[in-house]
């Protein structure tokens, strides 16, 4: 829904070039960016994390005790096509 709202959005800006110099609009896609590579990152940071919870798991002895505690391997964080999105934000 958040996708499709802001490509309504930048589709409104291109009709409106007064728009798409305004200095908020401007201030607004620059942010748009910069949370697009947080979330980038936080995935990366999430799948490091599982991998390396994942490795613990599987060596000895510390799977002795995982086994015992009921922890079990991760699965890894994929966004559906639908919720990635680009992989650099284009106006």
């Amino acid at each position: 829904m958040l996708t499709q709202t802001l490509g309504r959005l930048f589709a409104v800006a291109e009709a409106y070039p007064d728009l798409k110099a305004n200095h908020n609009f401007a201030a607004l896609q620059a942010e748009l960016a910069n949370t697009e590579d947080k979330i980038a990152y936080a995935r990366q940071f999430y799948n490091s994390a599982v991998q390396t919870f994942n490795t613990s798991v599987q060596t000895l002895p510390i799977n002795v005790i995982a086994g015992l505690g009921g922890f079990r391997a991760m699965d890894f964080f994929q966004a559906d096509g639908g919720e990635r999105g680009p992989v650099q934000v284009r106006f």
